[in-house]
């Protein structure tokens, strides 16, 4: 079910002309639009990136396996996928990956800011797309599964955007985030990536059970690559009157991009086989939709 933005109203239609107000929130460039007046703002990320971060993702050894892992846990955890939604978008890199392995499903992308849009439309053309912010989401029990990845630690309040998701899962579908690890790795390159936090396990743990979910999955990734964070977020901190290119860390030579890859793919090769790594540069959780909120 859809929900008004004006009325409240839940409707079932593939417009979102709502049939008791008559509200339909406005289109830019194709998109509806839910919250344009953060469409064009730097709250959460500077969306002046997405061009290049659009260039950069298919051939950087750390999306291509977040992909990998994400496709993984949706296959494993939701097979029969009829309906999802990717919280926080992008350029649609995981939606059309998501699209590949689920060719029947309806899909939808939400992004708060509409440059991204343009390009995951573009990548993606089957599915549908809206610009909306996450605090905010305009469905009620109408996906199987929800994705969230590396979203929650730009906002504020994280807690809100959990119980949102939880209102547009259907009973007994599924959440799945990805969010950057451990407190104690903040660095700049933190806060030129617009992050708010990162989170402890037991933290996020905790948030996402009383949003209304129960943990069906957790665990941490980039472990094996974890001394190779940890050190050069050393090196950030001693250098930090120094201003980093954002997209630096996207921008490696093809050996190093191959070497990495290969570590990660050893990675992924043992979460498949049921190992949960303790700790790890990024963590990724799947839950499931509770019947009643205790």
């Amino acid at each position: 079910m859809k929900i008004c933005g004006s009325c409240d109203e839940r409707f079932d239609s593939s417009e979102w002309h709502c049939p008791k107000c008559g509200f339909a929130p406005p289109l830019v460039n194709g998109f509806p639009t839910l919250a344009a007046g953060f469409s064009n703002s730097s709250e959460g990320f500077h969306p002046e990136y997405f061009e290049q971060l659009a260039s950069l993702e298919a051939g950087n050894f750390w999306f291509q396996s977040r992909n990998k892992l994400i496709l993984f846990l949706l296959k494993k955890y939701h097979p029969c996928l009829k309906s999802f939604i990717e919280v926080g978008c992008g350029t649609g890199f995981v939606l059309s990956g998501v699209a590949g392995t689920f060719p029947s499903a309806s899909l939808f992308g939400a992004e708060i800011h509409t440059n991204g849009l343009q390009f995951a439309a573009h990548r993606v053309p089957a599915a549908q797309f809206l610009q909306m912010d996450a605090r905010n989401i305009p469905f009620d029990s109408h996906f199987d599964a929800l994705g969230a990845f590396d979203v929650l630690e730009h906002v504020d309040d994280d807690f809100k955007v959990l119980k949102q998701i939880n209102r547009a899962i259907k009973p007994g579908g599924i959440l799945i985030l990805t969010v950057p690890q451990h407190p104690w790795l903040w660095s700049t390159q933190d806060e030129i990536a617009c992050h708010v936090r990162r989170y402890a396990v037991k933290d996020l743990m905790q948030k996402v059970s009383i949003a209304g979910f129960d943990i069906v999955d957790c665990g941490s990734f980039v472990t094996l690559l974890f001394p190779l964070l940890w050190l050069s977020r050393r090196v950030d901190k001693r250098n930090k009157d120094v201003h980093p290119d954002p997209m630096a860390e996207l921008r490696i030579g093809k050996i190093a991009n191959f070497i990495l890859s290969v570590f990660m793919c050893a990675e992924f090769m043992l979460i498949r086989l049921g190992i949960r790594f303790p700790a790890g540069g990024s963590l990724f959780l799947v839950a499931g939709k509770r019947n009643k909120i205790s």
